[in-house]
């Protein structure tokens, strides 16, 4: 093992350890109002956000931070390890262009995510300056031509998942699972029509052809079917969100548990650290939806996952 792997190991134990976990997502989730919310998060690994004017711009400065983390920890990390990290941030960078988008298409102020060394491409997107331009610079880029300005980012958002399962076991599970859920959003949410050949790579072609959520929940392969389990009608799918958010946490504890100073330890810890804020932007919604919107919060996140066998729940 090289020494790349070690130190990324050693600091990607340190990293996790700056994490608000459940008890402390909670906190934040009962505090019965935006600015109860706001102080919870206080002296924790978010504090900064506690300064935000908007729930908005919490969950994102929330959602930075994994993104700085994860640039944290790619300075630690074997060429190999970075490559990695580059894919997992990629979520990040379409962010940006969904904002880059909006901001072209709207004149509105646009905030945006410090890619660093984990960008992909956006460092040319973001110097265009029309929707055709950025397109263009897309079409040149690894990100490949989005089609139609309307459908870029749900374009994009199949191409980054197909990214995500060339990422080492258990992404790919990941990816299917999510692909699964943006299929099932669009097909019987949204009534629009998934890219076939994405789809039929990563679940199979019966995926396509499914006529209802409890059809498409059995076309999927194995490893991916229990992100639609008992998900009956749309109004289920967030259950389903929660069920995926729930099972990147439960992967991670078992990639850092098993893996001693190996490369799953950067895997398991961007896993920990993704679920951990989603939890904390989750929390920031419910504290400003009042009782209702706790005991939602209490079903999004403890939503049981299939079972995962790794380390003990921890903070």
């Amino acid at each position: 093992m090289s020494a790349g792997w070690a130190g990324g190991a050693v600091r990607a134990v340190g990293l996790v350890r700056r994490r608000a976990g459940r008890a402390g997502a909670r906190r934040v989730a009962a505090a019965g109002s935006v600015a109860g919310a706001l102080a919870a998060l206080r002296g924790g690994p978010y504090g900064h956000a506690a300064a935000a004017a908007t729930v908005a711009e919490a969950q994102r400065l929330v959602a930075g931070t994994v993104l700085w983390h994860l640039r944290v920890l790619a300075g630690w990390l074997p060429r190999d390890g970075v490559r990695t990290l580059r894919t997992l941030a990629a979520a990040f960078e379409l962010a940006n262009i969904a904002e880059h988008l909006r901001a072209l298409t709207t004149d509105a102020p646009a905030a945006y995510f410090r890619m660093g060394a984990l960008a992909t491409a956006w460092p040319r997107l973001a110097e265009t300056r029309t929707p055709d331009r950025l397109r263009a610079a897309l079409a040149v880029s690894p990100w490949a031509d989005p089609g139609d300005r309307p459908d870029i980012v749900r374009t994009l958002r199949y191409r980054y998942v197909a990214w995500l399962a060339s990422v080492p076991a258990p992404a790919p599970a990941w990816a299917a699972a999510a692909t699964a859920l943006l299929v099932a959003g669009d097909r019987f949410a949204g009534g629009r029509v998934p890219p076939r050949r994405t789809v039929t790579a990563l679940l199979g072609p019966a995926a396509n052809d499914a006529a209802s959520l409890p059809d498409l929940a059995a076309a999927l392969p194995r490893a991916a079917r229990w992100a639609l389990a008992d998900v009956a009608t749309p109004d289920d799918l967030w259950r389903a969100e929660g069920r995926w958010w729930t099972r990147l946490d439960h992967d991670g504890r078992a990639l850092l548990a098993t893996a001693g100073l190996g490369p799953n330890a950067a895997l398991g810890a961007a896993a920990l650290l993704a679920a951990d804020a989603w939890r904390v932007r989750a929390a920031l919604t419910a504290a400003s939806g009042g009782p209702t919107a706790l005991t939602t919060y209490d079903l999004l996140v403890n939503d049981a996952p299939t079972t995962t066998r790794g380390a003990p729940d921890a903070a």
